[in-house]
């Protein structure tokens, strides 16, 4: 064997102590950061409590005046799972997140990723990167299948038959019905790593062939459909409603029921105001006195407590200064919202919000992740206040969907309206959609289709919302 030498380039991204403090800080919860804060405390004992002040509308005005843009240098959500640029494993000695959360992520694709890299090979964990990214908070695809695979091909050039297998691999892998393109799709993958039966084989030809008459709970007619006695038919229907509506495991770890929000805002004087919840956003100083009399010393450990100090308050002011900033825009833009309701939430995007105040996407979506806000219709998490534009139209998904709910609320009982019906009338309304695009939104409600609605009986709707 002939040992030789080669020289190479690589790039990567040295996360030090202070930046990965910094984004510990940025996506910790508001209880998680008062036990961090309490620890901190009382390990560092040139750490003071320093005591809320009563106005709370411009946090940190004297000290978010540093750099805005350092919250950019944190690494790409790749880089923290471990991946260097190019996709590859090189460059770092370890996973990059255990350093920096305490248990599970609230992020369902952190979460998947994180059990993926323990036996997906690292070429391929991009590719699972690339489909959960395009996967809404349930699991299912926000896009047609086809789009995707075109985007796909792309962005990874010649991999288009990997590209395909690693959906296929999360469809039928640790939560089976990841990356679905539909609630069909995400059943049926469920339903196939059960046992073999009579009632699995059956239930899978009913989602092939016949959810039509699935979703109106018409059992005979599956009985004749399909050449088989009810009793076979009742047993594969209670399979499929024993399956979950969409992939996503929760976190192992449940965090306290009760909210305390981050964020409070309200109207007065004509305006919205935004404020910092002072429960929430815990500060610490410097203990003056300990600073004066470590000045000019060269004590190794004293200092580098006092280092840490430093960096521990700045990290505060940068998370509360970014957090501030978020919200007041999120108010901002989603006012209609706030003082109309559901039906006139806008599009907005992670991008959107990030480009006008000047950080990077991923500083968004790390800040308001597991935080709320208290508003006049209720506390509600941040992630709220986002909305996914529909195709072709100037409005949101979530606004045509209480659209749509308001109709039906509102329909008469002894005439209920159709699905082409309610997109006659929203087309009147200058919000075009296709019928199939009610029937979505009808489901995601859990609301019957208008046959079911129309017996003056409770009717239970087939619980396979996206």
């Amino acid at each position: 064997m002939k040992g030789t030498l080669r020289a190479g380039m690589a790039q990567g991204v040295n996360l030090t102590p202070q930046l990965l403090q910094s984004i510990r800080l940025l996506q910790l919860t508001s209880q998680q950061l008062a036990t961090e804060l309490q620890q901190t405390l009382e390990r560092n004992p040139l750490l003071e409590q320093d005591e809320p002040e009563l106005d709370t509308e411009t946090p940190e005005s004297d000290i978010a005046g540093f750099e805005a843009a350092a919250w950019d240098e944190l690494p790409e959500p790749a880089f923290l799972s471990g991946m260097g640029s190019n996709g590859s494993a090189g460059g770092f000695d370890d996973d990059a997140t255990a350093r920096i959360a305490d248990g599970e992520s609230t992020d369902m694709r952190q979460r998947l990723l994180a059990r993926l890299a323990l036996d997906w090979a690292a070429k391929d964990l991009p590719l699972a990167a690339f489909w959960l990214d395009r996967c809404d908070d349930n699991g299912y695809l926000e896009q047609s299948l086809v789009e995707l695979l075109a985007e796909g091909e792309t962005e990874f050039p010649g991999r288009g038959d990997d590209l395909n297998i690693a959906r296929q691999r999360l469809l039928h892998g640790e939560w089976p019905g990841m990356a679905a393109s539909d609630p069909t799709e995400c059943l049926s993958a469920q339903l196939r790593v059960l046992a073999p039966s009579d009632a699995r084989s059956l239930a899978l030809r009913i989602l092939a062939d016949h959810v039509g008459l699935l979703a109106a709970h018409d059992d005979a007619a599956l009985a004749a459909a399909l050449s088989v006695d009810v009793t076979a038919v009742r047993d594969a229907v209670a399979l499929i409603l024993s399956l979950r509506a969409h992939p996503v495991e929760a976190p192992a770890s449940i965090e306290d029921s009760h909210i305390i929000p981050d964020v409070v805002t309200w109207h007065a004087g004509g305006a919205w105001r935004v404020a910092l919840g002072r429960h929430t956003t815990p500060r610490v100083r410097i203990s003056a006195h300990c600073e004066r009399a470590l000045a000019g010393s060269d004590h190794s450990v004293l200092r580098g407590l006092l280092d840490e100090a430093r960096w521990l308050v700045r990290g505060l002011a940068m998370r509360n200064d970014t957090l501030f900033r978020t919200a007041q825009l999120l108010v901002e833009r989603q006012r209609g919202f706030l003082e109309q309701g559901d039906e006139a939430i806008l599009p907005l995007t992670l991008r959107e919000v990030a480009d006008a105040i000047g950080v990077h996407e991923s500083t968004v979506s790390r800040i308001v992740a597991g935080k709320y806000i208290q508003t006049p219709r209720g506390t509600i998490e941040l992630k709220r206040l986002f909305a996914v534009r529909l195709e072709g139209a100037d409005v949101s998904g979530s606004a045509v969907r209480a659209m749509v709910k308001r109709l039906i609320d509102d329909e008469p009982r002894h005439a209920p309206l159709a699905d082409d019906v309610i997109a006659g009338i929203l087309a009147r309304q200058g919000v075009r959609i296709a019928r199939r695009t009610v029937a979505k939104y009808r489901d995601q409600l859990s609301i019957g289709p208008a046959k079911a609605r129309h017996s003056n009986r409770p009717v239970v709707a087939l619980q396979v919302a996206a």
